[in-house]
């Protein structure tokens, strides 16, 4: 299975987790059969180029994400792609799938997700992630 995960740089399991997913510089994306790591760009809307985030991970066989909070519309969009949404990591991406095997991310829906961003600071930390 190719999870991915909102990164803010390139350095595999040791990169932190990007807040905001459509605006993350990355996606770091790991296979978790062959244990193999590749590093994306971001090249979506939100960053000048064509395609929305689930539409340029399901290119790459992205069957889940884990990120720390997302909105109605995204979970929708990506649910449309066939790709998981789980919510609540933080860290590194080694600390998100750690979380994500014990089963200690939610998997994301209408109920938690978040109703307003702010594109600064920690979003669960600090409130900025509304929950409706």
């Amino acid at each position: 299975m190719k999870i991915a995960v909102p990164t803010i740089g390139s350095r595999g399991l040791e990169e932190l987790i990007g807040e905001h997913f459509g605006r993350t510089q990355t996606y770091t994306i790991v296979d978790s059969e062959s244990n193999k790591i590749k590093t994306i760009d971001n090249t979506s809307h939100h960053m000048g180029g064509q395609a929305y985030p689930p539409e340029l991970l399901s290119k790459e066989g992205v069957e889940a994400i884990l990120c720390s909070g997302m909105g109605g519309r995204a979970i929708r969009m990506f649910r449309e792609h066939n790709i998981s949404v789980y919510v609540g990591a933080f860290g590194t991406v080694k600390d998100a799938l750690e979380s994500w095997r014990a089963g200690e991310l939610q998997e994301a829906d209408e109920s938690n997700a978040c109703s307003q961003h702010a594109f600064r600071g920690p979003l669960h930390e600090t409130g900025l992630c509304k929950k409706k």
